[in-house]
């Protein structure tokens, strides 16, 4: 059986910038984790255009967030928010206690299902190539429904620090993460690649990334040393690739966890490279 993060796998990049719409919930109504304040934040059901699909988006607000306008936070964007978001946002209040990590605003991405007929992932965090297959190719599309759609939407909600934006995903939202880096590395500061998948169409991580604007990019790439074997092969040679370069656009973290699994370390690959990121300079 294939492991979880290749399951469920182009499309044209949508020239419309149009927006999408925005469902709130009704306001007597209880908003879901209100009872759980590691989770404290709120909730919005959005259509993108782009994707021609809805997304649940959930919101972690910081400790003693209260609305100010005048404090601005990093925002991070965590793709698989149907099982990372209540992981990694909720640890993110322990890493501001024990690392010293700044407070920051976490968005979680979530399908509603881990139904392939309502999550499409593997769709959606997978690229054109010539080896993609049917269910492959919708990388294009969801990029511009991040870009154009959502990062717009949640900037004008919440007192966000848009030159500080973090995108994290986990095996083919690993990939995700990657092909956002090779093709716009501008759009975040910061992105984690946990253990990708570097199929379809691989060579494209071997060639050189579009050129950046900005000189302070960061992108940390963890391979767990007991990941699946073939993902690990790829992501050492990638590693050895990437490391002898001198053309990268970003500063580029790449790191063995020792023992790490293929999905269970995500929150090592997250507290790792986060801390990584944010004590650069």
């Amino acid at each position: 059986m294939a492991p979880w993060g290749m399951l469920v796998p182009g499309v044209i990049l949508i020239a419309c910038q149009a927006t999408a719409q925005v469902t709130p919930l009704a306001s007597e109504a209880p908003r879901p984790l209100d009872h759980l304040p590691a989770l404290n934040g709120d909730y919005f059901l959005f259509e993108s255009r782009n994707v021609g699909r809805q997304f649940h988006i959930y919101v972690r607000l910081p400790e003693g967030y209260d609305g100010n306008l005048s404090e601005q936070y990093p925002v991070v964007y965590l793709l698989d928010g149907d099982s990372l978001f209540p992981i990694l946002a909720a640890n993110h209040l322990f890493l501001n206690y024990d690392d010293g990590l700044p407070e920051a605003i976490v968005v979680g991405i979530a399908y509603g299902s881990f139904d392939p007929e309502t999550n499409k992932r593997g769709f959606d965090f997978s690229a054109p190539a010539p080896d993609a297959g049917p269910d492959q190719g919708g990388a294009p599309a969801f990029h511009a429904f991040l870009k154009s759609e959502l990062l717009p939407e949640v900037e004008s909600r919440y007192p966000v620090d848009p030159s500080r934006r973090v995108l994290f995903g986990q095996s083919r939202g690993g990939y995700m993460v990657l092909y956002s880096a090779f093709a716009d590395p501008d759009l975040f500061w910061g992105r984690i690649a946990s253990n990708p998948v570097f199929e379809p169409g691989r060579e494209r991580f071997f060639s050189p990334a579009a050129t950046a604007t900005r000189d302070d990019l960061g992108l940390v790439v963890t391979s767990g040393s007991r990941d699946y074997p073939e993902l690990r092969e790829s992501a050492l040679e990638w590693f050895r690739e990437w490391q002898e370069r001198n053309d990268a656009p970003w500063e580029l973290n790449a790191v063995t966890i020792e023992g790490g699994t293929h999905a269970a370390d995500s929150p090592n690959s997250y507290r790792l490279a986060m801390t990584w990121l944010f004590n650069r300079n």
